[in-house]
Parts: C-alpha cells; sequence; structure tokens
C-alpha cells in the first residue's frame, strides 16, 4: 500500500492523528476544535490517520482495516484531508506539513503517550512553525471501555477469521500461545505485560494436537477427531476474539483434508498447520528415536494444492510444516520443500527443530529469505527456548507459537495443590498457590 504523502503546501494546516476505529464523541469534539483553529487561520484540518502497523505495535489490530477507517472519517465534513501516520510519533509527518496547529486531548501529558507529546513538543520547537493545542479529556467515554465492551459482545465467524492476515500484514513477530480449553484461551485472551510504556500481549491461540489430545487423558496418535476437537474450539471461540490457528498434523488423506479444511474455515479458524509426514502420527521431538517417515514433496504439494482449492474465503491460511530439519535431512531438504510448497499454494511456511540451539532455524530463515521475502514463516522454539520472539522476528519469522506451555504448566500446578491438600489434609496451606474464585469469575465475559 501507497503511505506517501503531499507535503505542506501555502494553506495553513491543523494537524490531528488519531486511530479512529471505534469513533466516539470525544473524537467529534477534537475534530470541533481543530475545524475551529483551521477557520480562524483559513486554513485545512489533515487528520493523520494511523495505519495497521502503528495501531498494531502498541495494542491489538483495529477492527476496521485502514481504507476502512479512512473511508469512515473521509466522510465527516470536519476533515479537509486524511493521511497515514505510518508510527505512533507524529514527527514525520510534522516535518513534511508544519502545521500551524497540532491538536491532542490532554490525557496524553501522563503515561505511555507522555514521550511521544515531547517529541511533537521538541519537532515544532525545532521546525519554529506552530504549537501544540491540547482541549481537555471528554468525560465519560473511552476507547478502552468501548473495545472491552465490543470484546464482550463477541466477533463474527469471518472477523475472526481475517484478523490472522492483517495482523502477519501489520506487524512482526505475532506471539501465538497454546490453548486447550475456554478458559485456557481466557487466559491467553487477558494476559499482557507492560514493557517500556508499550503494551505487550499474545495475538492469538494454537490449538495443538498434543494438548488436546493429552488434556483428555488420550495418547498423541490423532485418537482425537476432528468433531470433538471443533467443540472445543467453538468453546473457545464463544468466549474470546482472537484469531487461532489449528495443527492437523498430517491432514490425513486428501480426501479427508479437503473436509477438513471447510469445517475449519466455516468454523471461523484462520489458518491449518499440516506436516510433511505420513503413517501414524509421532511427536515430532521424538526425531529419529522412533520411526518417522517423510511424505514426497510431490504429493505433499497436491495435498496443499487440493486444500487451497476447497477453501472458500481469501483470507483462511494453509500453512506447510517442514519435518527436514527434524528427521536430519539438512538444509537443502528442508529450503527445497518450502520453495515448492509456496509454489503449491501454501500461505506460510512452518520450520521445525528440535536442537536445544537456534542455529538451524536461523539458517533456514536466513537463506529462505534470501529467495522470499513476502511468504510468512511459522517457528515453534519448544527446544531452543533461548532465543526471544523479538530475535527470531527480526531473523525473519512472522509467527512464534508456545505450543504446549499453558498445559504443562496446569500439570505442575495441579499436582502441587493435589499433593499439598494431602500432606495437611486440608486446603488452607495451598490456597497461596491458588487464584482466587472471584479472579477466574472477573474473566468469563457476563459472570459479573
Amino acid at each position: 500500500m501507497d503511505y506517501s504523502i503531499r507535503t505542506t503546501t501555502a494553506t495553513p494546516i491543523v494537524y490531528v492523528a488519531m486511530s479512529a476505529d471505534l469513533l466516539h464523541p470525544g473524537h467529534i469534539n477534537i475534530l470541533k476544535i481543530a475545524r475551529e483553529y483551521a477557520d480562524k487561520i483559513s486554513g485545512e484540518v489533515v487528520l493523520g490517520l494511523l495505519t495497521d502497523s502503528a495501531i498494531a505495535s502498541y495494542k491489538r489490530v483495529p477492527y476496521m482495516s485502514y481504507e476502512q477507517r479512512k473511508a469512515v472519517m473521509e466522510s465527516l465534513s470536519l476533515i479537509d484531508r486524511v493521511i497515514p501516520q505510518t508510527t505512533l510519533s507524529y514527527e514525520a509527518n510534522i516535518r513534511a506539513l508544519k502545521p500551524r496547529y497540532v491538536v491532542h486531548g490532554d490525557d496524553w501529558k501522563v503515561g505511555a503517550q507522555a514521550k511521544t507529546r515531547q517529541n511533537v513538543l521538541d519537532t515544532l520547537s525545532e521546525l519554529g512553525c506552530g504549537e501544540l493545542v491540547e482541549p481537555s479529556y471528554t468525560e465519560g467515554i473511552s476507547s478502552t471501555q468501548l473495545n472491552a465492551d465490543a470484546r464482550a459482545i463477541g466477533i463474527s465467524t469471518n472477523a475472526r477469521l481475517s484478523t490472522l492476515r492483517r495482523l502477519i500484514a501489520a506487524k512482526k513477530p505475532l506471539r501465538i500461545l497454546e490453548t486447550h480449553s475456554a478458559i485456557s484461551a481466557l487466559i491467553a485472551q487477558n494476559v499482557f505485560v507492560q514493557k517500556e510504556g508499550v503494551r505487550l500481549e499474545f495475538d492469538g491461540f494454537w490449538s495443538s494436537s498434543l494438548t488436546d489430545s493429552t488434556s483428555r487423558g488420550k495418547p498423541d496418535i490423532e485418537a482425537v477427531e476432528l468433531t470433538s476437537r471443533l467443540n472445543t474450539i467453538n468453546e473457545i471461540f464463544e468466549v474470546t476474539s482472537k484469531p487461532l490457528i489449528y495443527d492437523a498434523d498430517t491432514g490425513g488423506k486428501i480426501e479427508h483434508f479437503v473436509f477438513s479444511v471447510r469445517s475449519l474455515e466455516r468454523t471461523g479458524v484462520s489458518a491449518v498447520i499440516i506436516e510433511d509426514k505420513t503413517g501414524l502420527k509421532k511427536n515430532s521431538l521424538l526425531g529419529n528415536e522412533v520411526a518417522q517417515t517423510q511424505d514426497s514433496i510431490e504429493d505433499f504439494c497436491d495435498k496443499i494444492t487440493a486444500g487451497k482449492r476447497a477453501q472458500i474465503t481469501q483470507d483462511f491460511m494453509i500453512i506447510a510444516r517442514i519435518e527436514s530439519l527434524i528427521l536430519e535431512k539438512g538444509q537443502e531438504d528442508a529450503l527445497r520443500r518450502a520453495h515448492a510448497y509456496v509454489q503449491a499454494g501454501a500461505d506460510g511456511i512452518m520450520i521445525h527443530s528440535r536442537q536445544k540451539s537456534p542455529n538451524e532455524v536461523l539458517e533456514f530463515l536466513s537463506r529462505f529469505r534470501a529467495r522470499d521475502a513476502h511468504t510468512p514463516i511459522v517457528v515453534v522454539p519448544t527446544s531452543f527456548n533461548t532465543i526471544t520472539a523479538h530475535e527470531l522476528g527480526e531473523a525473519g519469522a512472522n509467527i512464534i507459537i508456545y505450543a504446549n506451555h499453558l498445559l504443562r504448566a496446569s500439570f505442575v500446578a495441579m499436582k502441587e495443590v493435589a499433593e499439598g491438600i494431602l500432606r495437611h489434609d486440608r486446603s488452607a496451606e495451598i490456597e497461596g498457590r491458588c487464584m482466587s474464585v472471584g479472579e477466574i469469575l472477573s474473566l468469563i465475559p457476563g459472570t459479573i
């Protein structure tokens, strides 16, 4: 998308920046004030509309795409022109436009946006071109609360399905967390940390065949059928709004995979990952310790192509998982398969490794990116867990999946609590290891 802007003109400019995903009276109040200032100087109101990537750098991807939000804002008579603001910083647009006034509510004087505000003041001072106008914050209305209310209402199937592609285009890397139940998904949906003034949260869910099977006390050999797993996904979707990636193991026979694609897409799943192995499912981290057979490139490409033909929307993704490094077949085999799978229609590549070091994955990323700069790459750093998601993103990965950690953590916690009750013959000593009932209920929409 072309985000170039027209530089300053002879007409004085009043500049306002917004994400404008959920337009509310507070936004209108700011725009009315900007309009008043523009009319006083016979100028124009220019709205710097934050792009999807700019918004995704500090919070969730917007409900509406940039083009949709732009169409809404261009319809307002208060605004003369809409341009993109590609970062949280106003600096580039201020330097290009040299506005007479910049208008923003006074709520950014403290908190995470204080640095952005100071940068606006410094840039205006350096250029000597204008001043910052800060109207009082509109009480009783909050984008944060509106977003929370929207999440409580829910999200449509198509909107959820399309979110993953939009996220991939907007930010890197995406952090995806394994969920095996509705309550684990609520944890993944709501948990966040503040890091250097930025809210960091998980971007979506991973439905793992391993954890789905294990949570039912069954072996990880594709023993849980699609219908049962879809029931779990529907329970997750009833209480969350983020996208989900589905682990389909080998995908089964082509005819079965075609059916799976249609069922997953209809449910609202954003992507399916299938691995290029054949036969009875064996966990990849066992490597050559157990007999595992890799599919031929030709047959696996046929499966990918059949799946792509079966899907209805352009948003659903089929991601090909390559087992060459797991089976010690080397980089050349992995790369040959990756490029062939993309040619067959795969929307992304997952490269897997059981090494403790990330080096072979980093080598794959470097060599693949030298030829293909755009196809999304998925990495699952279960074994090589010392490398950060940020570092993997810098190396070329788009999606980082933490594939089984919530289930593994729950085993430890439940075992310790169960043993503690037996040891003390009461629960008083272990209460500190348990979340309160009130805290649990606060996660569940509609309870409080």
